[in-house]
């Protein structure tokens, strides 16, 4: 099972996160989300678990704990919903091919003609 974690403090590594979850079972990944620019943590990220029953377990036993003066929040992940926008890059958005509305360059969408 994916788990979402949020509210981390910066200073905690992937090991350290880790090292939380696996009391509670067998941990197959950890993944703090890291700033692209800066590689400072988020504060958020995703710990894969083997059984469903022991990340049920982490989450119930994790979420609401301090862990360096931050609570952490616990919960199941779940897939991305897809976005109707795609960034192009720049800040500005286009709508997908089944929609009706485009950024005009100033985050305010106006209706295609």
């Amino acid at each position: 099972m994916n788990i979402y974690v949020s509210n981390i403090a910066f200073s905690i590594s992937e090991e350290e996160l880790e090292q939380q979850f696996a009391e509670f079972g067998s941990v197959s990944s950890v993944k703090i989300i890291v700033d692209r620019e800066t590689g400072r943590s988020k504060g958020f990220g995703f710990v894969e678990m083997d059984s469903d029953e022991e990340a049920h377990r982490a989450i119930n036993g994790l979420n609401g704990k301090t862990l360096k003066g931050r609570d952490l929040q616990v919960k199941k992940a779940f897939p991305r919903k897809e976005s109707s926008f795609e960034s192009r890059g720049n800040g500005s958005y286009k709508k997908n091919s089944n929609s009706n509305y485009r950024s005009n360059g100033n985050s305010n969408f106006s209706k295609w003609k």
